[in-house]
């Protein structure tokens, strides 16, 4: 089995993957395209960030494809890996986030990235990771198992083990310590893969990516329609609060892209066109928004 690590096919399905999920997304939308701006990166690479805003379905659309290379990390990647230090790198993949525009359709985000390090005489250092994870404003239970489901699925082919270690790092990792609290009610959450060896490891990569439409685009057709009105809006806005918080003090992807030169735009694409903050808030308790906090942001197993 060949185990050297080859980034052509990598980026080639990369490609094809991010055209396949803005074709899909633009079609549930029935409204407003993509927009791709292409970029380069003036230390090494580029990408193409494409961008849906105003959309019937969804507020905001950002479905990004990077491959940049340097000759040195920023202090991101080597701070808990010093053996990188010194290394030229690759580092491409797709990363999205969905916002939604109903409050009763959920924000996802996905990404499935390759990193790869090299050094004249030594042996190159590479890994996979990536995943996907749902945020609902509004639960529903039926959802959260549908998306779990589809992640269990995925994860089968390579191991009745795979799902549970997967969900358990994305519950750990999507977690907010400064508010005490889950971003959602999880997914899939890898990375450092390389112990199966490049080739079963970008398949893994393959099978992550290719499942998550199936995951996610029959939650959107199912919530789409639900009517809502001021008060979902003001609540969905006030926890897409919580997102900005996670991305911009704790997400591995954002710091990385920051510190190591990375287009700001596509970078930040993650974040929601509008948001709200407000001062020790809470829910009344009884209502659809506390239901959230008490069934919803639990780890539990969904399956």
């Amino acid at each position: 089995m060949n185990t050297q690590p080859d980034i052509q096919p990598v980026k080639r399905w990369l490609l094809e993957l991010q055209d396949r999920i803005c074709n899909a997304l633009a079609e549930l939308d029935g409204g407003e395209e993509f927009h791709e701006d292409a970029w380069e990166r003036a230390e090494g690479g580029g990408g193409r960030s494409r961008i849906l805003e105003g959309g019937k379905v969804f507020e905001k659309a950002g479905v990004n494809f990077s491959h940049v290379h340097g000759n040195a990390l920023p202090p991101s990647a080597t701070a808990a890996r010093p053996e990188l230090s010194g290394r030229s790198f690759e580092a491409l993949g797709v990363s999205l986030v969905i916002h939604p525009k109903n409050p009763y359709v959920p924000t996802s985000h996905a990404n499935v990235r390759f990193f790869i390090a090299e050094k004249s005489g030594s042996e190159p250092v590479w890994w996979f990771g990536g995943g996907y994870d749902l945020t609902p404003y509004y639960g529903f239970e039926e959802d959260a198992v549908h998306w779990h489901r589809t992640a269990r699925a995925a994860c089968k082919p390579f191991g009745d083990e795979v799902y549970p270690r997967f969900k358990k790092w994305c519950d750990d990792y999507f977690f907010l310590k400064h508010r005490n609290e889950p971003r959602g009610v999880g997914g899939l959450f890898f990375d450092d893969l390389n112990e199966w060896g490049f080739e079963r490891s970008f398949a893994f990569l393959r099978a992550v990516g290719d499942s998550y439409l199936d995951a996610y685009l029959p939650i959107v057709e199912r919530r789409k329609e639900t009517p809502w009105g001021e008060r979902e809006r003001q609540f969905q806005l006030y926890r897409r609060g919580r997102y900005v918080e996670f991305n911009l003090v704790y997400d591995r992807g954002t710091l990385f892209g920051l510190q190591s030169g990375g287009r700001t735009e596509s970078i930040l694409m993650s974040l929601p066109p509008l948001v709200s903050w407000r001062y020790d808030w809470h829910p009344e308790p009884g209502t659809p928004e506390a239901a959230l906090y008490e069934k919803f942001l639990q780890p539990r197993d969904w399956t």
